[in-house]
């Protein structure tokens, strides 16, 4: 099995971090086993559902905001545990919190944004592992809009965004008619508390 790698002054990504196998049932076992929400959040003056299900996940004072959410952290499973450690292992970082995206179909959606709550501190290193149907991850320069790129994220794949990342990027996952399948996507910060 071929296992692309690829680093540059803003990213890692590995393609295989977990097997097929390992993926499939980390996959499962998260989507039975997490406390999945549908959030509303503010958005012009009107309240609408965010496009995913959601849950945080996180040491107990690691409490974060963001879109007028405030989130309180649900304890640590196992599987999430080990995950944290393969990510940590692998990323050469360490985090003391995941948020979980759940997105049921092509119709979920992440909009254009980027990771920089002061809860993160400055230049947070952000790592974000997926499982599930590959989803298009799209990066495009804060200052230019048209500098943009793509990686299909894939499952088992873990996208490590760098310290510097967020204040010069934003990133989406777009919505899409293909059928792209379920994915769940974790995402590992650390909150400065």
């Amino acid at each position: 099995m071929m296992n692309e790698i690829y680093e540059d002054n803003d990213i890692i990504y590995i393609e295989t971090l977990f097997s097929e196998e390992q993926s499939d049932q980390l996959f499962l076992k998260l989507k039975e086993s997490i406390d999945w929400n549908q959030d509303e959040i503010t958005i012009f003056g009107k309240k609408v559902k965010i496009p995913r299900l959601s849950s945080w996940y996180g040491d107990s004072n690691a409490h974060y905001s963001y879109s007028s959410l405030q989130l309180t952290p649900n304890k640590w499973t196992r599987e999430l545990e080990e995950i944290k450690n393969t990510v940590e292992q692998n990323s050469g970082a360490s985090y003391n919190s995941v948020l979980l995206n759940y997105y049921r179909s092509g119709d979920d959606s992440m909009g254009w944004h980027s990771d920089n709550e002061k809860e993160l501190g400055e230049n947070p290193t952000i790592a974000s592992v997926s499982f599930g149907g590959t989803r298009r991850f799209l990066i495009r320069e804060r200052k230019d809009h048209t500098k943009k790129r793509e990686i299909p994220l894939k499952n088992g794949s873990l996208l490590v965004m760098k310290s510097g990342f967020q204040s010069k990027y934003q990133h989406s996952v777009p919505k899409t008619k293909k059928n792209v399948g379920e994915r769940i996507n974790l995402t590992f910060r650390e909150i400065k508390v």
